[in-house]
């Protein structure tokens, strides 16, 4: 039986690199999952995510002339929602009030305004200036 490109499957992790992982597949075949295709988060050590013997579930994504199999972990789950995306700790973002108030404006009108002049004043002091005495 060959395998057929889309096709998904369960294979059990035989090793790790600091690029991607080895899977066995069943047929007797092995495929590599690329460290990009771990994750639907950046994955900066693959460590984190899988474990020697670990089985996976993966999607076949191709098979090279030289008989190379191309796996991804990440194309055979479903994508999180993006509130499981969000970093550890955050808030989610403020929903905008359908009436807000005018003191609700001037609040964060004045916000803004700040967060504006500091990041001017802030590029402002690292600009060199040209021309100055010495």
């Amino acid at each position: 039986m060959e395998l057929e490109i889309g096709s998904i499957l369960d294979g059990k992790v035989t090793g790790i690199t600091t690029f991607g992982a080895f899977v066995a597949l069943p047929m007797g075949r092995t495929g590599m999952v690329h460290i990009s295709e771990v994750a639907h988060s950046y994955v900066n050590d693959i460590r984190g995510h899988l474990s020697e013997g670990q089985e996976v579930r993966v999607r076949v994504m191709s098979v090279d002339k030289d008989g190379r199999v191309n796996l991804s972990i990440k194309k055979a789950i479903p994508p999180p929602s993006p509130r499981q995306t969000a970093a550890p700790g955050a808030r989610p973002p403020a929903r905008p009030q359908a009436n807000p108030s005018f003191e609700d404006k001037l609040k964060r009108f004045m916000s803004e305004s700040q967060n504006k002049m500091s990041d001017l004043n802030h590029n402002e002091r690292r600009v060199p200036r040209r021309g100055g005495r010495r």
